[in-house]
């Protein structure tokens, strides 16, 4: 198996676990663990995106917001700024935290589940 095909397992895997996560009613920790699946999809989402420019298009990315950049370019996914807005969203989550941070990250999260979903089908998972 390639690091490709590897990284689109657990990326496929984790974008199924998210949206288990956000159809359960919402508690404190059902937040927080779809919180922490969001991040889990988000770097997953990025480092495959990497690794596909970099197998298919010979474009090399190292970061998030370039990535997605590129993927944009390269035709991988169609321009959204949400994309740049949820690399936003993951930084807050790791860097800060708290509960009203939190509360409006978790009423987010449906939209960024829609965008690894839209992912999916790009990269045929």
């Amino acid at each position: 198996m390639t690091k490709f095909d590897a990284l689109k397992k657990d990326y496929s895997q984790a974008v199924g676990r998210l949206g288990e996560v956000l159809a359960m009613n919402k508690t404190k920790v059902i937040r927080d663990s779809a919180i922490l699946r969001f991040e889990l999809c988000f770097d997953l989402a990025w480092k495959t995106i990497k690794i596909y420019l970099e197998d298919e298009k010979g474009v090399k990315c190292f970061s998030p917001k370039v990535c997605w950049k590129e993927a944009f370019q390269n035709g991988l996914i169609e321009f959204d700024d949400l994309w740049l807005v949820m690399t936003d969203w993951r930084n807050d989550a790791v860097h800060t935290y708290n509960e009203k941070l939190a509360d409006r990250l978790y009423g987010d999260l449906p939209k960024a589940l829609e965008k690894f979903k839209e992912l999916q089908k790009a990269l045929k998972i």
